[in-house]
Order: C-alpha cells, then structure tokens, then sequence
C-alpha cells in the first residue's frame, strides 16, 4: 500500500479524502436535519455535498499547516436522524404553510411531535459528543439547519462548565419559539442559554433581529454581547480597525469556546442558496482573521457549522463549507496546541 499523498487529487471516499487514523482529532457528526426551515430549504443535504467538495480542498493550509495528519473522521451515531427529519419535516410543512400554528388544535399537534423528534436528536448528538469529549476528540456537528448543534453544545457546556460561544450569524437565534416550533432554528441560543450553564454568548454579523430578541440581549445582564453587523460596519467605514473590533470579541470570551458558525454569517456571495440570506456579513478573509485571532488566545473545544445548502451544479456552497470545515478544524487544533 503506497503512503498517502496530501498532494494528490482527492479521490477517495471520506472528508477530504481522507482515510482517518482509528482515533481522529477532530471527530464530525453529520446531522442532515431542515425540519423547520422556513424559507428556503436544502441544507439536509449538506453533509453529503461538503464530503464531496472535500476533495478538492489542498491539505497544508496555509495558516495552519497540515490539519490533516491529526485526523479528520465521521462519528458513528446511534439513531435514524435522517429518517427523524423526513417524518418532522412532512409533519411540519403546513405549519409552515399557514405561518404557524396559530389557534388550530392539529397544527400545535404537528409542531409538538416534531419538537418531539428534535429531543431525540439532541439527545443521539450529545451521546456521540460526549463519547468523543471522553476519548479526547474535537466534536463537531456538521448540519443541517442551525437547530441541529444543542445535543452538542449541552455535553461542551456538561464538560467546561464556564463554556462561551461565539456565534457568527445574520440572526441572532433568540427566539423562545418560531411558528410554534420550539426546536426551530431561530431558537437555538435561546435553546442553549436556558439548558446550558452557558457563561457568554457573544454574537458577531446580527443583521436581521426581532423585537423580542433585542429584549432578550438587554435582559441578559450582559450574558449576551452582541457585535452588530451594521455597528461593525459604521465603525469600519470611518477608519475603524478590523483587528481592533476582533479584538473586542474575544475580549468578551472566557478561555474555553464553542464557535456556531451559521454559514449566512458571511457575506451571500459565499452563501447564495444558504436558507435565509441577508446582505451584509463578514467577508471571508474577515471571517478567517477572527478564527486565527480566536485560536492564538482561547482554546476552542468544540463546534458547529451550519444552514450550508448545497445550491445545484456548480457546487459553490458546498466548495465554501468544505473549507471552512477545514478552516475551523484548523481554528480547533490549533488553540490546544497554542504556547
């Protein structure tokens, strides 16, 4: 058997055509979940089409080197989450369709079972990370919509118990609840802030908020630190420094971190078929300069990325979050190495 080539064109199966060591770093699970996708819909099928744009992704990266020797695997996962979302997802289509599930006694009937479903995936996600946090790997969720990370986020925030996220997004997530769905991904730092002994939730690309969300910053006693897009963008357009607003983020971050990376976090150029896009964001070198900041002076332990959405033959969005898999896999090993 000839040794492995990073240099050669990625042929095999696995992400990034890797064949992972028995015991890889940085350990992904694979939620293909879009139950409650309200808008535009399609990142169930994430996994599979990042697994194949892997392929081409050159290996030595340049700003943190060989990410693929320490390994890069799929976790095995008890369950059928697959099959979980195709029932949530037939059960929650007219509550879609009629903009929630208002006064009708089937609707709220259709959104509990499908709540119900998304406990039994949280709870087969935060077995498969904590089986990882045991065996010293990197969990990672790879979704699926944005509700898919909370069984991950709970076994992060079950072992580091001052655990902070940072989360990059258009939206800020704090909704108690979206078109009667509690587990919609318009809920999840809700979700996490109110199951989680969650020390920080500092927010970095908020653009589209609601009403009730901006009282749930205030109310927070500080918990909760946004980092506005347009605030971002002010600050910029009269001279600001990028460096020095990154600064400012991790500033508000405790040592151990979990990085939400919702795709619509950047800029829709990178993310056009993403669920719901919102103009604005962070550009993918801004992106890129706050991971490596993040990785010289916080250890991150664990993280998600999700709401990528595979958007036809060319392949784009699927070509971007291979590379931020890779990118943020980087971003991981490279904070528990760090002097």
């Amino acid at each position: 058997m000839s040794a492995f080539d990073p240099d050669s064109a990625g042929t095999g199966e696995g992400l990034f055509g890797l064949v992972p060591p028995a015991h890889p770093a940085v350990l992904v699970i694979a939620v293909p979940w879009e139950a409650t996708a309200s808008y535009g819909r399609g990142t169930s099928r994430a996994p599979a089409a990042i697994e194949a744009a892997s392929q081409q992704v050159d290996l030595h990266d340049l700003e943190y080197g060989p990410i693929w020797k320490a390994g890069i695997g799929w976790a095995p996962v008890a369950g059928d989450i697959a099959g979980w979302n195709h029932e949530a997802s037939a059960k929650a289509l007219p509550v879609i369709q009629a903009g929630g599930v208002g006064e009708d006694a089937a609707l709220k009937r259709a959104a509990a079972r499908v709540d119900e479903l998304a406990r039994k995936r949280d709870d087969v996600v935060h077995a498969a990370a904590t089986a990882a946090f045991d065996a010293g790997q990197i969990p990672v969720v790879l979704g699926g919509d944005h509700s898919s990370p909370l069984g991950l986020i709970r076994a992060s925030a079950d072992r580091h118990p001052n655990l902070g996220i940072l989360h990059i997004d258009a939206h800020a997530d704090l909704r108690v609840a979206y078109m009667g769905f509690e587990s919609s991904h318009a809920s999840i730092m809700h979700c996490a802030l109110h199951s989680s002994p969650i020390q920080r939730l500092v927010g970095v690309g908020y653009r589209d908020v609601g009403r009730s969300e901006l009282e749930a910053i205030e109310a927070s006693g500080g918990r909760c630190k946004p980092f506005f897009d347009p605030d971002i963008g002010h600050r910029l357009m009269r001279g600001g420094n990028w460096a020095d607003i990154v600064d400012e983020i991790i500033d508000e971050l405790p040592e151990s971190v979990h990085i939400s990376f919702d795709i619509d976090g950047l800029d829709p150029s990178l993310c056009p078929h993403t669920g719901t896009p919102v103009p604005g964001g962070l550009r993918y070198r801004e992106a890129m300069f706050l991971l490596r900041t993040l990785a010289d002076r916080r250890q991150v332990v664990s993280f998600d990325l999700c709401e990528v959405s595979p958007g036809g033959s060319d392949e784009w969005d699927a070509n971007v979050g291979a590379r931020m898999l890779y990118k943020l896999a980087g971003c991981a090993l490279f904070s528990q190495v760090r002097q």
